[in-house]
C-alpha cells in the first residue's frame, strides 16, 4: 500500500512523515495562492481553481480566500457548502462536508496531527484520520475540529471550540473540548424581519 492508498482509504493511520507525498504539497500551496489572487468578482475562475485544487467541489460550493490546505485532493464537498475567510484544512486523510454546511472564518479541519510519543515525534511520525461533517452544520468561527470527529447533520459548533470527539446529529456543541450543549430545539427560532 502506498502513502496515497493510505491518506485515501478513511482510515485512521500513523507513518513517517518522510513516506508522506511531501511532494504533492507545492502544487496545493500554490493552487492556494492562485486563488487568494483572484478577483473577487471573477465567479468562474474561482471555481476553476476550486475543481483543480478540490477533490469534490460542485459548482454550488464556495470558498473564500484566504484558504490553505495540505493536499486538495482529500477534501470533498457534497453540495452548497460555504468555507469563510482564513480556514485552514490539513487533508492528509478525507475531509467530507455535508450540503448545506457553513464554515465561518478561522476554522480549522486537523486530520493531521502528531505523535505523543516524543522519541517517535522526533522521528517524524505523523497520525492522521478523517473528518467528516454532516449536512447543514454550522461551524462558528475559529473552531479546531481534530482528525477522527464526526459532527451529525443539522448541528451547530460553538465559536471557538475545540472538538476533540463525535458530535451527535441536531445539537448545539461549545467549548474546548466540546460538548453537548442542549438538542436544536423549536425555541431556537428567530424572528425574521422582510425586509423590501
Amino acid at each position: 500500500m502506498t502513502a496515497l492508498d493510505l491518506m485515501r482509504s478513511g482510515e485512521p493511520f500513523a507513518a513517517s512523515y518522510l513516506d508522506m507525498p511531501n511532494d504533492l504539497q507545492p502544487r496545493a500551496k500554490r493552487l492556494c495562492w492562485r486563488l487568494d489572487q483572484l478577483d473577487p468578482s471573477d465567479a468562474a475562475a474561482r471555481m476553476e481553481l476550486l475543481s483543480e485544487l478540490l477533490g469534490t467541489c460542485p459548482p454550488e460550493a464556495r470558498v473564500n480566500p484566504p484558504f490553505r490546505c495540505d493536499y486538495g485532493f482529500n477534501i470533498h464537498l457534497h453540495g452548497f457548502a460555504l468555507v469563510n475567510y482564513g480556514c485552514s484544512f490539513l487533508d492528509t486523510s478525507p475531509i467530507n462536508i455535508g450540503a448545506g454546511t457553513m464554515i465561518a472564518p478561522g476554522v480549522v479541519l486537523a486530520c493531521a496531527g502528531h505523535a505523543v510519543h516524543p522519541a517517535q515525534r522526533a522521528e517524524g511520525v505523523l497520525t492522521s484520520a478523517p473528518i467528516t461533517i454532516g449536512n447543514n452544520v454550522w461551524i462558528g468561527a475559529n473552531v479546531v475540529v481534530c482528525g477522527g470527529v464526526t459532527i451529525g447533520s443539522n448541528s451547530v459548533i460553538g465559536a471557538g471550540s475545540v472538538v476533540t470527539h463525535d458530535v451527535p446529529e441536531g445539537v448545539v456543541a461549545a467549548g474546548s473540548p466540546c460538548r453537548v450543549l442542549h438538542e436544536v430545539r423549536e425555541s431556537d427560532r428567530v424572528e425574521v424581519r422582510r425586509l423590501g
